[in-house]
């Protein structure tokens, strides 16, 4: 066979035909088969507008919505589904995750949170590189508020459901005053953590540690002296527990291990129990309950056998 022009336009032909088939026909016709998946709702309008924010804003550079089933370590729920995303046009993928994926974002966080978050990232996540987002203003940060917590779909909104409800509970105690405020927060640990002192000794070390962590994670909320009053408290509330004002109480290390784990739901309070592993829990507790709160149990009665490695 000749190369002749004739056969070049006809092999050309034949090779784009052959890439547009298995790139752009098959994928459709495989794709169109797709069916709702079991969370699937349809968007709100305010929602719709909050994920053009988000596209206009570059957020899907930084931030995926999709977990793949090699991606359980990073503490996911849910594996994510082709009927998930059937109305995304286009699908917000993304292909970083130099910020964490946001597929089941919603309801994570209360809305205040995320109102702090968006003004100053680094004021609810202190070593953060994600820009701020002031420019916005306050109602397009509350349409990508909503976009956000829409994420996750009929789970994010049972997430949301239950976020209302403890933020109405929470605002309630909170406003009954200082140890009305303290009794609801320290009734929802169980009983055994309230009676659990800290298993690790205070060393120079691990309140070291502390400190450290307590930079990293918490400063932003609880301030740098505990009182509360850290760069996100105006956005919040109710707003960050005032440490001072535990002293004098009887407050367990076990206490303040469960709810840095748990987190306080329907306050802004977030659970570390993904990020942070068991002993620095307890260190940044010791550090607390040493420096905020004037009383450490650290290593006292009862106790346990010594762990494998501790000074």
């Amino acid at each position: 066979m000749k190369m002749t022009p004739a056969a070049v336009i006809a092999g050309s032909l034949l090779i784009l035909a052959a890439v547009v088939m298995v790139v752009i026909i098959l994928p459709y016709a495989d794709t169109s088969k797709t069916i709702p998946s079991d969370l699937f709702r349809n968007r709100t309008q305010m929602e719709a507008k909050g994920r053009d924010l988000y596209i206009s804003n570059g957020c899907v550079y930084c931030h995926t919505q999709s977990i793949r089933a090699i991606d359980w370590d990073l503490g996911a729920e849910r594996i994510a589904e082709a009927g998930d995303y059937i109305k995304d046009h286009p699908i917000l993928l993304g292909s970083q995750r130099t910020g964490p994926d946001l597929s089941q974002e919603g309801g994570e966080h209360p809305d205040d949170w995320h109102l702090a978050h968006f003004i100053n990232p680094r004021s609810t996540r202190p070593l953060s590189i994600m820009p701020p987002f002031q420019f916005l203003n306050r109602d397009n940060i509350s349409l990508l508020t909503r976009y956000v917590q829409g994420l996750g779909m009929k789970d994010a909104d049972r997430r949301m459901e239950r976020q209302t409800l403890w933020k109405q509970r929470a605002v309630e105690a909170y406003t009954s005053g200082v140890d009305q405020n303290v009794e609801w927060l320290h009734a929802h640990v169980p009983e055994g953590w309230r009676n659990l002192p800290t298993p690790y000794p205070a060393t120079e070390a691990g309140l070291a540690r502390g400190e450290k962590i307590y930079q990293d994670f918490c400063f932003g909320c609880h301030g740098p002296v505990g009182d509360g009053m850290g760069p996100a408290q105006p956005h919040i509330y109710p707003p960050p527990l005032n440490f001072t004002i535990l002293k004098g109480r009887k407050i367990s290390g076990g206490i303040i291990y469960y709810q840095i784990m748990n987190g306080i739901t329907g306050t802004a309070m977030p659970y570390f129990k993904r990020e942070l592993e068991s002993e620095k829990i307890w260190d940044v507790g010791n550090y607390i309950a040493k420096y905020f709160i004037d009383q450490i149990d650290a290593n006292t009665e009862p106790r346990g056998i010594d762990a494998a490695y501790e000074p």
